[in-house]
């Protein structure tokens, strides 16, 4: 029932694919059917009287009925995705336009008693040169979200360290635009034969004076050595299968401060703040004196670096690797203690069973317990505002009539394909 409710909400959004809210609405609409579907599962109705007498054949029913029905609301979601992106491109370019009409409105204000300058003019052309060019990017990437592409890691979140990056390299550009095109009509002279080349080299040397932008350089140094590590620590993680990386449905903003549990993240939260603050110090330079390049002081260049070293440290810190602690047959009440047969109920106890990020029905449902030459999926058991198996630390599995008795090898592997150790069980007739 809840995979046609999902069907019949998301049939006004697949027939308008290309539009964001009705792809949003059916993708909604879809979810709730999912969760007052589980809710219903879990309290023990909408069970069929064919399977409702078997407690294996029950769970196994709820399981598969959960499975198809969170399938479908991928699905729904899957066919919103472009018109989401479409949106998260169209937002972003307002956002940069809007910059720019914020930079015309705050300039004309303040011009109002001083007058109208020639660093107004080169900073609202600068401006309107990196809005163009910022333009033109988002319309290259417009399949994968605009500008948020190149911050988006391959998990499909927004990444925190390529932010922090690429908000240092716009500062970057933009300052040293703005001295360029203040140099632009000193130029003119020396090309038409009125003056000579001195009267251009020695603004230019002043607005790219290298001793004063050693600060800015080391701290744009930084922070692309510190996104260039990052990459480097999470891909040997996920090679050594101590990170699990289960790819996000869509990039949000709140992965900026997050880890992929969606938990708020102090290494994440304290390096972007930092960065942040650096970066606006940086700005406020630039606007006090527009002729020349910002200079950061080497006091806040070293605040950048303890906090560029925290977040480092915590991403090397991160993850664990799953592990298989102890396999008991699991014990229902009432029953009397006695060893592994064929047909029980297996609790196997250890951690890093869901990775972060997989705690969604579908991941879930990826989860596959290894048995000797049978791979046994973890069946669904829901409950009031979540699932009770499988957990991050035990998960109940029923030991197949296909595993011979003998000793038996078992493992699990996670949605994010990292397969445990193998811990070996009797199994007895």
């Amino acid at each position: 029932m809840a995979v046609q409710e999902a069907r019949q909400y998301g049939e006004h959004a697949t027939a308008c694919a290309g539009c964001a809210h009705c792809g949003r609405t059916g993708h909604r609409r879809a979810v709730a059917a999912f969760l007052a579907r589980r809710d219903e599962l879990a309290a023990g109705h909408g069970v069929p009287a064919a399977v409702a007498h078997s407690p294996v054949a029950a769970r196994q029913w709820v399981s598969d009925e959960l499975a198809q029905s969170a399938r479908a609301v991928t699905a729904h979601g899957r066919e919103a995705g472009p018109a989401r992106l479409d949106l998260i491109r169209r937002g972003t370019l307002r956002t940069v336009w809007g910059a720019v009409l914020a930079l015309l409105l705050a300039q004309a204000l303040t011009a109002v008693e001083a007058g109208w300058t020639g660093a107004r003019t080169a900073g609202l052309c600068t401006a309107l040169a990196l809005a163009a060019l910022l333009s033109a990017a988002a319309h290259t990437h417009r399949a994968r979200g605009g500008l948020l592409a190149p911050l988006t890691g391959e998990d499909n979140r927004l990444s925190t360290t390529r932010t922090v990056a690429a908000s240092w390299l716009l500062l970057l550009s933009f300052s040293l635009l703005l001295p360029a095109v203040r140099l632009l009509p000193l130029r003119s002279p020396a090309e038409t034969g009125t003056g000579t080349g001195a009267a251009v080299t020695a603004p230019a040397a002043t607005a790219f004076d290298l001793a004063r932008a050693a600060g800015l350089l080391t701290a744009l140094a930084l922070v692309a050595a510190v996104t260039v590590t990052a990459r480097l620590v999470v891909t040997a993680g996920i090679a050594a299968g101590r990170l699990q990386k289960v790819r996000a449905d869509r990039p949000r903003a709140a992965d900026l401060l997050c880890d992929d549990s969606g938990r708020a993240c102090l290494a994440d939260v304290q390096y972007l703040l930092v960065s942040g603050a650096v970066l606006v110090l940086a700005a406020a330079g630039l606007a006090h004196d527009p002729d020349r390049l910002p200079g950061v002081p080497w006091s806040l260049v070293l605040l950048l670096g303890v906090s560029a070293a925290w977040h480092l440290a915590a991403k090397c810190a991160e993850g664990v690797r799953p592990t298989i602690h102890s396999v008991v047959r699991s014990r229902e009440a009432g029953d009397l203690d006695a060893p592994i047969r064929t047909g029980d109920d297996i609790e196997i106890r250890g951690r890093g069973f869901v990775p972060p990020g997989a705690g969604a029905p579908v991941p879930l449902t990826r989860l596959v317990v290894r048995i000797g030459p049978v791979h046994a999926h973890v069946p669904l058991v829901p409950v009031p505002g979540g699932f009770a198996n499988p957990t991050d630390t035990a998960l109940t599995v029923p030991l197949p009539a296909d595993v011979e008795p003998g000793r038996v090898e078992v493992s699990v592997v996670t949605a994010a394909g990292v397969e445990t150790n193998r811990v070996t069980i009797d199994v007895v007739d």
